[in-house]
């Protein structure tokens, strides 16, 4: 299975300032998460960010945070604890035309446009990122974890993540197999900002 931009949602947790100079290669990842919040948007994609205790752990870096649509500032290491699932599902439409004439069990809901693919990355990948991805699956969303875009203090803590995530049913993915498939073809006319991107 492929994703798919129509359907997909990105959500960047916790790039804060005063975690990140602790975090295991968090250049690089740092640097993957911007790539991938700039691939979204060009596709079209919302990206939605998280802040763990920004009191104490400060804002997302501003490259980070100025991708973002909306940032949840929370206290529970679930963001899915604090409501992002309603953040990430879409409202449905009110019925249109003359179905309020209808009987309620006559008319139709109309379709919402969902999207159901989360595309995560982010830090303590063992910690914030694990546990709202596996509070998502369980909210019957699909989960796709961008490895090279998250990290943990230790390469261990991290690697253990990933592990346990894939045992649970996330796909495990990394920034540029995210670009391609949200591409499809190299006809695609955003292809050649989305390669400079990952290039």
């Amino acid at each position: 299975m492929l994703l798919d931009a129509s359907q997909s949602q990105l959500v960047l947790v916790d790039y804060q300032a005063r975690l990140m100079p602790s975090i295991f290669e968090a250049d690089a990842v740092t640097k993957n998460a911007v790539r991938l919040g700039k691939i979204a948007k060009l596709m079209q994609v919302p990206v939605w960010g998280t802040e763990e205790n920004p009191s104490k752990l400060g804002e997302n870096l501003p490259d980070i945070r100025v991708l973002c649509q909306r940032t949840l500032a929370k206290m529970h290491f679930s963001a899915a604890e604090e409501g992002l699932g309603e953040w990430l599902r879409v409202p449905a439409k009110a019925p249109q035309g003359n179905a309020r004439s209808l009987p309620k069990h006559l008319q139709k809901p109309a379709a919402a446009e969902e999207r159901n693919m989360i595309v995560m990355a982010g830090c303590e990948a063992h910690v914030c990122l694990m546990q709202t991805a596996l509070d998502l699956l369980e909210d019957e969303f699909e989960v796709w974890v961008v490895t090279d875009a998250c990290s943990s203090r230790t390469e261990r803590n991290r690697d253990a993540a990933f592990d346990r995530l894939a045992g649970a049913g996330a796909e495990l993915v990394t920034t540029e197999m995210v670009g391609f498939e949200w591409l499809r073809t190299a006809e695609h006319p955003r292809f050649d900002e989305v390669l400079a991107l990952v290039k």
